[in-house]
């Protein structure tokens, strides 16, 4: 069975820093691209960053110049450096990734993952 687990999450003051890891597991044949959704409360779910094996990344306009995102995909890995947060980017954070991988005997799709998301909180 293919999983994203994300770790890191948490509370942290205005201005502070905090990482995001995920990592994928199962029978993964190809990593296309990795990346990072959130979702705050009472608003749609909105692209973060994502980076493609390519090698292209975007990100959000909101967050550029503070997040970074860092992918393995060998190791099937993603990273979201977070710096000076702000409260505005508290909000729910998956992980989600486009690999082609085995859903099961004989049954190998392309398809995008969801990680279940962990809580970013920014307050003082």
């Amino acid at each position: 069975q293919v999983q994203l687990e994300e770790s890191g999450g948490g509370l942290v003051q205005p201005g502070g820093s905090l990482q995001l890891s995920c990592a994928a597991s199962g029978l993964i044949f190809r990593v296309d691209h990795m990346g990072w959704y959130r979702q705050a409360p009472g608003k749609e779910r909105e692209l973060v960053a994502v980076t493609a094996t390519a090698g292209a990344t975007k990100y959000a306009d909101s967050v550029k110049g503070r997040f970074t995102i860092s992918v393995d995909t060998d190791q099937k890995t993603t990273h979201l450096q977070m710096n000076s947060v702000q409260p505005e980017d508290t909000a729910v954070y998956y992980c989600t990734a486009r690999m082609e991988a085995s859903m099961g005997a004989h049954d190998i799709r392309l398809l995008d993952f969801w990680g279940q998301g962990t809580q970013v909180t920014v307050s003082s």
